[in-house]
Order: structure tokens, then C-alpha cells, then sequence
């Protein structure tokens, strides 16, 4: 699939709890996404603020990993096959270096607020 040809409601993201707290360990699934690009990086910046709200100062990245698999959230872009983001590509990347506000801030690229603040400038 490709961007042009995006699912009926457009991508979906589907969040999963990965402490178990549910049997599916999914969370919620986030649909609206217009493109794969933007379903790709939203899907990215929520476990990148999943894998900081895990980290604690002096952490290895080893632990960091650790306390992500023991309580974080992943994300997946629901039937994007090949061309969806995977978390497991950049979990060493992310567990290693911390990331900055602008990384971690899935909020501003949430499909659920796009159009909540009327742009007054427009």
C-alpha cells in the first residue's frame, strides 16, 4: 500500500501495553491518520516518549530496554506491512540517547487534536 491508497478512515496506529495488563496488550487504536508518513511518525514519537518516561538518570541503555519491555507502550501501524515503522529498529538508538521535547511530542501530530486550536494567523 501507498500513501495514495490509504485505508478507508486512513492509517490506524495501534498502541500496546507491554506490562501486560491486558491479555491483547493493546491499549487503543488511533485511526484518521491521512497518510502513512504521518501514522509512521506519530507510531515513532509515542515510543520515543514511551522509552523516556522509562528512563531514569544513571540508567544503562540495558535498563532502559529493560524497564520499557516491563512497563512502556509500543506502537504499530496497523496493516502497513513492510512500509509501517517497527519500534525494534531504533530501540538500541533510543534506549542510548536521550531524546529532546520535540522527539517525544506524539500530542502534535495526534489526528484527534489536528484542528482543535483554530490557527487565528490563518
Amino acid at each position: 500500500m501507498s500513501d495514495l491508497f490509504a485505508p478507508e478512515g486512513g492509517w490506524r496506529v495501534r498502541l500496546l501495553d507491554l506490562s501486560g495488563a491486558s491479555d491483547d496488550h493493546v491499549v487503543e487504536e488511533i485511526g484518521g491518520f491521512p497518510t502513512l508518513m504521518h501514522a509512521n511518525a506519530f507510531a515513532r514519537a509515542y515510543v520515543r516518549d514511551s522509552i523516556e518516561r522509562c528512563r531514569v538518570a544513571g540508567m544503562t541503555p540495558k535498563d532502559v530496554l529493560d524497564a520499557w519491555f516491563a512497563y512502556g507502550e509500543d506502537a504499530e501501524v496497523v496493516d502497513a506491512g513492510e512500509a509501517g515503522w517497527r519500534s525494534a529498529n531504533e530501540l538500541g538508538d533510543f534506549a542510548a540517547t536521550p531524546a529532546g521535547t520535540e522527539e517525544r511530542d506524539w500530542r502534535a501530530i495526534d489526528p484527534r487534536r489536528v484542528g482543535d486550536d483554530d490557527d487565528e494567523d490563518a
